[in-house]
């Protein structure tokens, strides 16, 4: 922004405004006499980050130390010790038989369906969230529950919200067997009058010792497999939503049609999380999976925690072929003056990847072939290295994720 504070109560300045050509500003003072031009360098743009979006990543690392506590209650597991995997734990209800219970949400993807007064897809989300968790450890999701805290438990929202929670169980195969709604109007305010929510889906998954996945024996070469993104998923909402929509301080409208999409923004961004269920359980019944990562929060980072289950590794990823919103955003940002780097995008968002499986490279053609006919369009994005770090190469471009 240029500040044009100086030129304010200026003797012979009347009036001020910027026209910005390419990098450099020009700024006219008009006054009684003459008019003269004063050129300027413009700053070069911002990067903009998810801290700049509003969500502090260091601050979130710092806050999970607290969670070691909960090991105190690791005692009363009355069937045996809790098993840390990589991402979560289960624990066991027999000699062999172990729970995997995970508890999730959608974020602020619930304003994005408020934005767009379409309610009836965000229960897919919350659902795909939860079971897309649980089938990392190798568990099979048997239950589902939900929890919505409304501003206003209104009849017609109530439906439209379990309609999206009904498909997704049905896409997982899972029943919905409790719920909860609850009217907290001081607590939530949504974006119309009595359209606010929150919404949250529990699962709880069954698996037996020998189909527990548990990231060890991961070696270098060994393949990493994609499955496919619908889009943006539930992850990275915040930034998306600020960069892209005027309601936030963005560019667009939400019936706005940018250039590279078919539809409207609001849509493109409101599409439905993939749920890879099937999938996951069907080629793990063929193949030994090593490890299981559905690529949410922090991205790519995400594989960083398969190094403490199998020592001196580390990730590769050649493969990419983001849909058209990453670009949306990226180049949005631009056109407001701001630089949303690669590695943030990588940080941040799938990137057109919303799982992520490593199977031993012996494996990789029965484990294409299991899951190729399935609508999660499985491709070999990367492979495991020796380099004890995550690599991209996008567009010719070499990245290391810190």
């Amino acid at each position: 922004m240029l500040d044009l504070g100086e030129y304010i109560g200026s003797s012979s300045a009347i009036g001020a405004f910027p026209t910005f050509v390419s990098q450099v500003s020009i700024i006219v003072i008009f006054n009684k006499q003459k008019i003269v031009p004063i050129r300027r360098r413009q700053a070069l743009p911002k990067n903009y980050t998810y801290d700049d979006a509003g969500v502090n990543r260091k601050q979130r690392v710092e806050s999970k130390k607290a969670l070691k506590t909960l090991q105190e209650t690791y005692k009363h597991s009355s069937h045996g010790g809790v098993m840390h995997l990589p991402y979560g734990n289960i624990f066991p209800i027999g000699e062999n038989t172990f729970l995997d219970l995970v508890i999730e949400g959608v974020g602020t993807k619930v304003l994005v369906a408020q934005l767009a007064e379409k309610y009836d897809t965000i229960g897919i989300d919350a659902v795909a969230m939860a079971v897309n968790d649980v089938i990392r450890s190798g568990a099979k999701p048997f239950a589902i529950a939900d929890n919505i805290h409304a501003q206003a438990s209104e009849p017609t929202l109530v439906k439209a919200w379990l309609k999206g929670i009904i498909q997704g169980a049905q896409e997982s195969e899972c029943p919905v067997t409790g719920g909860e709604t609850g009217d907290v109007a001081e607590i939530i305010k949504g974006l119309a009058e009595n359209a606010g929510f929150d919404m949250v889906v529990a699962s709880v998954g069954k698996v037996e010792r020998q189909g527990i996945i548990t990231g060890e024996n991961i070696k270098p070469d060994d393949p990493i497999i994609g499955l496919a993104s619908s889009g943006l998923h539930s992850n990275g909402i915040t930034l998306a939503r600020k960069i892209l929509f005027k309601q936030w301080g963005g560019k667009y409208q939400p019936n706005d049609i940018p250039e590279g999409l078919d539809r409207e923004l609001v849509l493109e961004v409101l599409e439905p999380t993939k749920i890879y269920v099937k999938s996951l359980l069907k080629l793990a019944y063929e193949v030994k999976v090593k490890a299981a990562v559905h690529i949410t929060g922090d991205a790519y980072k995400k594989f960083n925690n398969l190094s403490n289950y199998s020592q001196g590794i580390g990730f590769q990823f050649t493969n990419f072929k983001p849909q058209p919103i990453f670009g949306l955003i990226q180049k949005t940002a631009q056109e407001l003056g701001y630089t949303i780097t690669d590695e943030e995008m990588f940080k941040t968002f799938n990137m057109g990847w919303g799982f992520g499986i490593i199977v031993d490279k012996t494996d990789i053609d029965k484990a294409m072939n299991t899951i190729e006919q399935d609508n999660v369009n499985p491709e070999i994005i990367g492979k495991v290295t020796d380099k004890q770090k995550v690599e991209i190469q996008y567009q010719n471009k070499h990245m290391i994720l810190t």
